[in-house]
């Protein structure tokens, strides 16, 4: 059964990697079901100063077994009561972590990987996975002291979508007794645009007239237990969306996946939040 389907984390040792532990480790709890810590990668040993001084190894003697037990003692310690499992897999972390979510109930990463380089992107590493994840996926940002926030805002944010991503942002307000605010972006077409004085109104009042519909539309059946928070708004979703993060514990939104279709499958909103969102973000499969 689902129920009983882990919560994955890929770590590598980096602090993007601890905070989603730390992410993990939460939603594993919040789920009642276990924690899977991997780490996979094609190299046998790890450098770094960071990675040096927080496990007191010298240079080049930092084992990806020695990384992965260091998570699973974060996550226990946090969590006393929680069941981790943890394995080191020598192989590309793309190909390791979409295997990983055919048997997952989410699959938890960080932003950037190891290699100081700036977090204000997302690592390819998890972008490759968000395309092809089998499972909902976590990517954990917003938060850059080695520590994953709780909630602090008090809200959840999904973008319109199909009923499955609408189900899973129900599912995690009642999970943390938050309400959800529904957002559903729309533009008004640059050849609609009018200098009449009469008409200059009309073209933005219909496309924000069909939007409210859609938004109605897709919460019609929507459970009556978890507080629904309904808003349009005129602009890009990308843009939209990512500006509502910042007031946000958690993002979430769909992406469809094309059978037999083996190129990135994220579509040009998820992959712009993705990179920008100020607060972690879900991507939540689709059929398309």
């Amino acid at each position: 059964m689902s129920m009983d389907l882990p919560v994955v984390v890929g770590v590598d040792g980096s602090e993007p990697s601890l905070r989603a532990v730390d992410w993990a480790a939460e939603e594993a709890v919040l789920r009642s079901v276990p924690l899977r810590i991997v780490n996979a990668c094609l190299w046998e040993r790890y450098e770094g100063a960071a990675l040096v001084h927080d496990l007191g190894k010298p240079a080049g003697e930092v084992l990806p077994q020695d990384l992965v037990r260091d998570a699973v003692r974060r996550a226990g310690t946090r969590h006393p009561d929680l069941k981790v499992t943890s394995e080191v897999v020598f192989e590309e972390p793309e190909y390791a972590l979409v295997r990983e979510s055919r048997n997952a109930c989410a699959l938890v990463t960080g932003t950037r990987g190891r290699g100081g380089m700036t977090e204000a992107l997302l690592g390819s590493v998890s972008l490759t996975v968000a395309g092809h994840a089998h499972c909902p996926m976590i990517v954990v940002r917003g938060s850059h002291d080695n520590q994953a926030r709780a909630g602090r805002h008090g809200r959840i944010v999904v973008g319109v979508g199909e009923k499955t991503t609408l189900d899973f942002a129900f599912e995690e307000a009642r999970r943390r007794a938050v309400p959800v605010e529904v957002i559903r972006a729309w533009r008004r077409p640059a050849h609609e645009t009018t200098d009449h004085p009469l008409l200059a109104g009309e073209p933005a009042r219909l496309h924000e007239q069909q939007a409210v519909e859609a938004l109605d539309a897709a919460l019609q059946d929507a459970p009556a237990d978890v507080e629904l928070r309904r808003r349009t708004a005129e602009g890009h979703a990308r843009t939209v969306l990512v500006d509502a993060s910042h007031h946000a514990d958690l993002l979430i939104l769909g992406a469809r996946r094309r059978p037999r279709h083996f190129g990135l499958q994220l579509g040009r909103v998820a992959h712009g939040v993705l990179h920008h969102s100020a607060c972690p973000v879900v991507i939540v499969p689709e059929q398309a």
